[in-house]
């Protein structure tokens, strides 16, 4: 099997000059002639090989266990001064990337992994809009990869260093220099030091690994960890917090029966990557069927979704419904009940649960009709036992309003095609919105696969979904639209970072492009995908 070499994207800066996303998105302009970067050739040609070690069935394990980790929260070590902030000192944090082992159920042996901290997921950062922080990521991991690296892939050769971090935290507004790019990868012994203005409402972040070429090995190795921003706006609510508040940070692995972590791997022993990387086991804050004691009251649960390729289909057991109150970037304007919930690879739901009707009994969080997580609920409150049940179980019924973007102010819609087709030339940039400029990108999705598409930098909102006509794109490049647009639904309609474009739909989102010029990247959240070029950068231009 042999894996073609793609394009090169030109005229990125730095080493991203030679920054080979190419094969990954075809890109056209609106008004231009389109523009080929398009998914690897070899994107559907990979066989899985078969595991040469013997593989766990989750099923044999006993469920509810072991309780729910839940992760510390990051402390600053100490105060530091910033040429952006003269006379004042920020908080400034540690955060060291290092190997560890634990145990991810009861009866298994403790299991190798990578982990900010030591740990995964990694301690959980809460900072307060407009107070800015320093982090100083350490690269204190072994010389050698413990997963298998594909050599072919770009930014992966043999040539350069196994062991490479750069860390992002995914929905940040952040200057490009603190924005993760993934060639500023540095290897063991090494940092960096990246500043978070905190500028943006208060919503779910988190953080990983952003290394060019081998994201997805990291990643599954457990380099990942949550990041809160909250605002006095949102703490007025009155919303559940302190305790009451808890990250849920879901992901699938495949696991050996001795406890290692296997990642799949081709036929090709030359060529190991593979499409998509999908588990059969979920794990929940680092643990598989954990439980957790809660009150009979209401709780927020901050859903998020850090799997390589996976979705979850999300819903509670005994007839218990969420309560959304919040998407990637934030609160929505009202609380949505729903039943069952999709969380697609890099997407945050926010949401509600509430207990109060259940003292004495467990719930189940569970993944396709399976619990992947027991709520065990308590006789009682340990807390606010004087306080009427009801009272601790409403809602507000606005929680912050989202003004829609109308897509008629945007200066320019870019048509961006999510295809396969082998770009042997390369692309240059060819997205340069200008700051504080209003853009709509329409995602033309030609492949048969979903794929979560993430912008750096910039929140958007999701306007529609059309489907189209895929024989008269193939034939003469003509986008003719079989149907109406499908405006956003009630729990897409807030602020996003990662949009789900599904297979024969144009994908519409607008935005406000807001931040420090400079280059962005904008990719496919399958992180197989990413890994294997299917990325583009972006420049935003000054105003």
């Amino acid at each position: 099997m042999t894996l073609s070499r793609r394009g090169f994207l030109y005229g990125a800066g730095g080493l991203l000059g030679a920054y080979a996303f190419a094969d990954a998105l075809w890109i056209a302009s609106a008004s231009a002639k389109p523009m080929v970067m398009s998914m690897p050739a070899r994107m559907k040609m990979p066989t899985l090989a078969s595991p040469n070690v013997p593989l766990l069935n989750p099923n044999s394990l006993a469920r509810f266990v072991d309780a729910l980790p839940l992760p510390p929260i990051a402390r600053a070590v100490e105060q530091r001064t910033h040429p952006a902030y003269p006379g004042r000192k920020l908080p400034y944090y540690r955060m060291e990337m290092r190997a560890f082992s634990a145990r991810l159920h009861r009866d298994l042996p403790p299991t190798p992994q990578w982990g900010y901290d030591g740990i995964s997921p990694g301690p959980t950062f809460e900072n307060m809009r407009g107070e800015p922080l320093l982090v100083e990521w350490v690269n204190a991991l072994p010389a050698k990869h413990f997963l298998p690296i594909d050599h072919n892939i770009h930014g992966a050769e043999a040539t350069v260093p196994e062991v490479r971090t750069v860390t992002h935290v995914h929905g940040a507004r952040v200057q490009s220099d603190s924005d993760g790019w993934p060639e500023d990868w540095f290897v063991p012994g090494h940092s960096l030091l990246y500043h978070y203005p905190g500028a943006q409402d208060a919503t779910t972040l988190w953080y990983h690994d952003h290394a060019m070429g081998i994201t997805r090995l990291n990643m599954y190795a457990g380099l990942f960890g949550a990041f809160i921003v909250r605002d006095a706006d949102e703490q007025a609510l009155g919303l559940p917090s302190g305790d009451y508040d808890l990250p849920l940070i879901l992901c699938d692995r495949l696991i050996a029966q001795d406890g290692q972590l296997y990642y799949p791997v081709s036929d090709d022993p030359t060529a190991p990557w593979i499409s998509e990387c999908h588990g059969n086991a979920t794990l929940c804050n680092g643990k598989l069927f954990p439980y957790f004691e809660v009150e009979p009251r209401r709780y927020r649960l901050r859903l998020i979704n850090v799997a390589n390729a996976s979705f979850f289909d999300l819903s509670l057991s005994n007839e218990l419904s969420f309560q959304q109150i919040g998407s990637d970037q934030g609160l929505l304007s009202a609380p949505l009940q729903r039943s069952q919930i999709d969380l697609y690879p890099a997407e945050r739901i926010d949401v509600v649960v509430d207990f109060s009707g259940f003292a004495g009994n467990k719930v189940q969080l569970r993944h396709m009709s399976e619990g992947i997580l027991e709520f065990r609920v308590r006789h009682v409150a340990h807390t606010e036992a004087s306080v009427p049940p009801a009272t601790v179980s409403v809602l507000p019924a606005t929680l912050r309003p989202v003004e829609r973007i109308d897509p008629k102010t945007a200066v320019r819609d870019r048509v961006l095609v999510l295809g396969e087709q082998d770009d042997k030339d390369g692309n240059p940039i060819t997205e340069k919105p200008t700051n504080n400029s209003t853009e709509t990108w329409s995602f033309v999705n030609i492949t048969g696969d979903a794929h979560p598409i993430h912008l750096h930098l910039v929140r958007f909102q999701i306007v529609d979904r059309r489907p189209f006509d895929l024989f008269a794109w193939n034939a003469r490049r003509e986008l003719k639209y079989t149907g109406p647009a499908e405006p956003a639904p009630a729990h897409e309609a807030g602020w996003k970072d990662t949009a789900r474009c599904d297979p024969g739909m144009v994908t519409r989102i607008a935005m406000k492009f807001e931040g420090e010029p400079g280059k962005y990247v904008w990719h496919c959240h399958m992180l197989e995908h990413e890994d294997n070029e299917m990325m583009r950068p972006y420049e935003l231009l000054p105003a």
